[in-house]
């Protein structure tokens, strides 16, 4: 199939050959007739697979065609997304899908003051992509109405209630029209994202395509068994091999994101971190270095990588591996995408064979492991006795930390 079959109008059929998308992905396929034909949609898809281009393409062909002309834009479709960076790269995407038409877009997300988004907001846009807090923020001051939306999508909705925003979604329905198209996306569908659709939609369309509990088969997984004390050689161990040239690497804790970039830096390979307690103008930056091909390795927590989609992403490293093997599919969908190949590498200590154990469950085949390497797993898991020794020692480091601290404070003070 082709994007031609899918009765896209030229302008966005010229602006989709700019990008270089050749066919649509499974959900595109799926998505972009349903709602077209102005119909509510139930998606569940993983990361990488063209989710935002199977909503955006259609919501810009609507506007363009009813509203295209108009002098004045008014606020006719909302994207509500959780993180700041999903947020951005999904109008990135929005822009370059209507570049030749007259819809214009605009986002908006907190961590940064709000004269420039509150100056295009004012300029009259017709798509706006919002996370939840600064998009109630900027309501409360007056500067935003959703009375006009015709619209409404919530993305990644999985995330929106790992993150809290419960409360917040449930404020923004209350002032959507009762009227409107709605459309939802989520990679997981527990019982209460179920539940949270029912509120939402109006007789949907439901799609599942590449659910979470797959990976993309274009991603080469591999495992190295090591232990706590050596994952530090083993990752520069593995990036030694200099064909390993742009690496999107997941870290469990700010922390720990920091402490790796150190580490990196020591070894002079180019490394930057991003998370949440990096200012925003910081995190873009990095984020730029890096799609630029700039930066070597970007360290990244969950949170904080939500949204990144790096075009021929190959390498994918889990320095921690998650708890929760879902997170796990999310993170390797980073490489891989829109079909091209991806490798990901997980380094896993004696505490987290178990995850490992669950990834495969839930993925439904066994990661390669590589044993041939120069820091093999030695130590054995710790108990239940371990454990709980282990979490009252580091109790006692972290409080002996910061009585020090305190202490030092108090002797600069005098």
């Amino acid at each position: 199939m082709r994007f031609e079959d899918l009765k896209i109008i030229d302008p966005i059929l010229k602006a989709v050959r700019d990008r270089n998308y050749l066919q649509p992905t499974q959900i595109q396929q799926k998505a972009i007739p349903i709602i077209l034909k102005r119909q509510d949609v139930l998606g569940s898809a993983q990361t990488g697979t063209g989710k935002t281009a199977a909503f955006a393409i259609p919501i810009i062909q609507l506007i363009h065609r009813i509203e295209g002309r108009e002098r004045t834009p008014v606020l006719r479709s909302l994207i509500v997304t959780p993180t700041r960076e999903l947020a951005i790269q999904i109008d990135e995407n929005i822009k370059a899908y209507a570049k030749y038409t007259k819809v214009r877009n605009a986002v908006i997300y907190g961590g940064v003051k709000q004269h420039r988004q509150v100056e295009q907001i004012k300029k009259g846009i017709h798509i706006l992509v919002a996370t939840p807090g600064r998009l109630l923020d900027l309501i409360n001051q007056g500067y935003i109405k959703l009375d006009t939306i015709k619209i409404f999508v919530l993305d990644e909705a999985d995330r929106m209630l790992d993150m809290g925003f419960i409360n917040d979604i449930n404020k923004i329905l209350k002032l959507l029209p009762a009227k409107r198209q709605s459309l939802f996306f989520s990679a997981t569908m527990p019982n209460p994202i179920v539940k949270l659709s029912r509120n939402i939609l109006t007789h949907p369309h439901k799609i599942e395509v590449d659910v979470v509990s797959s990976a993309a088969d274009t991603i080469q997984q591999l495992v190295y068994f090591t232990n706590r004390t050596s994952k530090k050689d083993l990752l520069l161990h593995i990036l030694d091999d200099h064909s390993i040239n742009h690496v999107l690497l997941f870290a469990k804790t700010k922390r720990g994101a920091d402490r790796i970039v150190r580490n990196l830096k020591k070894d002079k390979i180019n490394a930057a971190a991003i998370h949440g307690d990096k200012a925003q103008n910081h995190r873009q930056n990095v984020l730029k270095r890096f799609k630029e091909n700039k930066l070597r390795v970007l360290v990244a927590t969950d949170i904080a990588a939500r949204g990144i989609d790096i075009n021929k992403l190959q390498y994918v490293i889990n320095y921690d591996i998650p708890n929760v093997p879902e997170t796990y599919v999310h993170r390797i969908g980073r490489s891989g995408r829109a079909g091209k190949e991806g490798i990901s590498i997980s380094l896993c200590e004696p505490e987290e064979n178990a995850f490992i154990k669950d990834i495969e469950k839930l993925i439904k085949q066994k990661i390669q492991r590589i044993n041939d390497h120069p820091y093999p797993q030695t130590d054995k898991p710790m108990n239940e006795a371990e454990k709980k020794e282990w979490n009252k020692e580091k109790q006692r480091r972290k409080q002996e930390f910061f009585t020090q601290r305190k202490q030092r404070g108090k002797g600069r003070v005098r």
